[in-house]
């Protein structure tokens, strides 16, 4: 089963998440999502638990849970959401015209 795991402090390691978890049961995976562009955590996570039995118990156990004095949420990740893609349209901006030499004294 695919858990997330919300409102995590942004100091906490994947390490730390695995450990908690695994006093539940097996984990197979921890994730935490980070920002592309500073690689800092976003503040949520996802743990892979292969039995559903102990992933529900981490569930049960952990969730609003303190951990680094924040109360972290726990929950059965739901898929991502299929959005629909736009096709691309070039703007109609254009961009060149260059624009003259506006100062230009005669």
């Amino acid at each position: 089963m695919n858990l997330y795991v919300g409102n995590l402090d942004y100091s906490v390691r994947e390490q730390q998440i695995s450990d908690l978890f695994s006093e539940y049961g097996e984990v197979s995976s921890v994730k935490v999502i980070t920002d592309k562009m500073t690689g800092r955590s976003k503040g949520f996570a996802f743990v892979e638990m292969p039995n559903d039995e102990e992933a529900n118990a981490a569930i049960n156990n952990l969730n609003q849970a303190s951990l680094r004095d924040r109360n972290i949420s726990v929950s059965e990740a739901k898929p991502p959401e299929q959005r629909e893609r736009r096709p691309f349209r070039p703007s109609n901006h254009g961009g060149g015209g260059g624009g003259g030499n506006r100062f230009r004294r005669d």
